[in-house]
């Protein structure tokens, strides 16, 4: 395989052009396109340090035959109708990748979720955004796909060293994902695309002979001694197989407590909570692009901040977290009586508005772990959605403040338009907080202020809250065998469990959790 590795330094109108990259690309390896069999765009990265914003390009282009194991390699999914059977809970990433896996490697998965599919979660994601209706079981955090589906569809991780990063985009492109997230730094599918995606694969699962139900929320499990033998769901069936995988994500408040109340250990673990900050994306692009317009080239700019704050001789840091260019901002409360937010960007970021949660840290020594014990990150994260909840008025809609006023404590007069479609009620948010994390967040919100000038302004506007960024609780599990530190057969996988980040990462541990219990049926034949 000969190929030709470039790269290059464009204008935007150019670096996002296809005809005209193409023919850059060719004009600087000095070929014709007829020497050029496949051209494998690798990376583009924005440099926006000067005067003109410039795109940086790294290509190859193959001269002979074309990277077919890169862009098209296909997983073949034989029948396990038959096989030795793994109970999933949860069909997240996690689990729904749990279960391909488990198809490959010979094991029939029977994946139980206690939300609806993707299609059906629509109407109750309606109901949510115009009724303030919350189903507990089928909201923007529960049903098929998990949190991620219509939240986001971002695939950035930093965790490659889990798992096979290209084989899981590799995956997702096989069930209809478009090929350049193979190669983007920043893959994005975009939360109108995802779904149709997940169906592919939970089609791609009942075709190979396993299982994907619906409405079959997980109430108790099948113990006996120290060995996990099964589930039993709140229609009173009973599933029983090899080994459980335990993907519910991150907001399965009563399988955490299911398990505790059984004496299954589990550990609190450092979250963050915080709330979502809301710009006109018109003003982040003239930030970070230093122009008026960012133009047709150039796609809606996003931002990663950080502060560091002291309180009481205690350091946290501030960051923001799970930023969304053209974006909008989303309830995501799991139970009535609580307000949660948290953001999400159609695949083409078009909307006018980008936000980004911006949150503080709570470390263990932050909670009340001599009264809630291991839940007490839960508990500290209830408190905060259901204050939220009371203070904006009882409904879906959410605190409010305009960002200097709350950086001075002022309450504001009126509020700016929002993506938020509940809508707001103008409170003092910093009443909403302890005063320690009030403090912290005024603090990082001013030295965000300092780093982009222009950020720190009162057309933004802060909306709370965010609380769900990570699960507030581990379940341990072996580093070797992925197995439960006290219960066997018991694999606690994805984030829910604390072992993953997002969408790719839980992808990569449902993967892993499949592999450890395949060589354990294997070892036992």
């Amino acid at each position: 395989m000969r190929k030709k590795e470039l790269e290059l330094v464009l204008a935007p109108e150019v670096a996002f052009d296809a005809a005209q990259l193409e023919h850059e690309l060719l004009t600087s390896a000095r070929l014709r396109p007829e020497d050029v069999k496949y051209l494998h765009r690798i990376k583009r990265s924005i440099d926006a340090r000067g005067r003109q914003v410039l795109v940086r390009v790294k290509a190859d282009l193959y001269l002979d035959t074309p990277p077919t194991d890169i862009i098209s390699p296909v997983y073949r999914y034989k029948d396990v109708s038959k096989e030795k059977q793994v109970i999933i809970v949860g069909a997240g990433p996690a689990g729904l990748f749990a279960a391909l896996r488990c198809i490959e490697l010979g094991l029939k998965p029977i994946v139980l979720e206690r939300g609806k599919d993707v299609r059906s979660r629509r109407r109750d994601l309606a109901a949510i955004n115009k009724e303030h209706v919350v189903n507990p079981d089928s909201n923007y955090c529960f049903g098929e796909g998990g949190a991620g589906t219509y939240s986001d569809g971002k695939l950035y991780t930093r965790s490659k060293k889990r798992g096979d990063l290209l084989r899981i985009l590799q995956i997702f492109v096989q069930h209809g994902a478009t090929p350049d997230i193979l190669f983007d730094a920043h893959p994005h599918i975009g939360t109108n695309k995802l779904p149709k995606i997940i169906e592919a694969i939970r089609e791609t699962v009942r075709q190979a002979g396993g299982e994907v139900l619906f409405d079959k929320r997980v109430i108790n499990f099948i113990v006996e001694g120290d060995e996990m033998k099964g589930v039993v769901t709140q229609d009173g069936q009973e599933y029983t197989g090899e080994s459980v995988i335990l993907a519910t994500g991150h907001s399965a408040r009563d399988i955490f407590e299911t398990l505790h109340a059984s004496g299954v250990t589990i550990e609190a673990k450092p979250f963050a909570m915080g709330v979502r900050v809301e710009h006109q994306q018109s003003l982040i692009d003239s930030i970070q692009y230093k122009c008026e317009d960012r133009g047709p080239y150039l796609p809606a700019s996003s931002y990663a901040l950080v502060q560091q704050t002291v309180y009481n001789n205690r350091q946290r840091g501030i960051f923001s977290f799970c930023m969304c260019p053209g974006g909008f901002i989303v309830p995501s409360a799991t139970a009535p009586g609580e307000v949660v937010v948290n953001g999400m960007s159609p695949s083409r970021r078009d909307s006018k508005f980008a936000n980004s949660g911006i949150v503080v840290a709570i470390e263990l020594e932050d909670m009340e772990l001599d009264k809630y014990g291991p839940l007490a990150g839960l508990r500290m994260q209830q408190a905060l959605e259901q204050k939220a909840c009371a203070m904006a008025g009882g409904t879906q809609v959410a605190p409010a403040q305009l960002l200097q006023d709350f950086t001075r404590g002022k309450v504001s007069s009126s509020l700016l338009e929002t993506s938020y479609q509940p809508g707001l009620a103008s409170v003092d948010v910093n009443e909403l907080f302890s005063p320690d994390m009030a403090y912290r967040l005024r603090e990082g919100f001013k030295g965000f202020g300092n780093k982009m000038r222009g950020y720190l302004s009162n057309n933004a506007q802060i909306v709370g809250v965010e609380s769900r960024t990570s699960s507030p609780v581990r379940i341990p599990r072996d580093r070797e065998t992925l197995e439960h530190v006290q219960i066997r057969n018991l694999y606690p996988c994805g984030e829910g469990a604390g072992y993953a980040g997002g969408i790719v990462s839980a992808a990569m541990d449902g993967e892993r959790c499949a592999e450890m219990i395949a060589a354990k049926v294997k070892r036992a034949l």
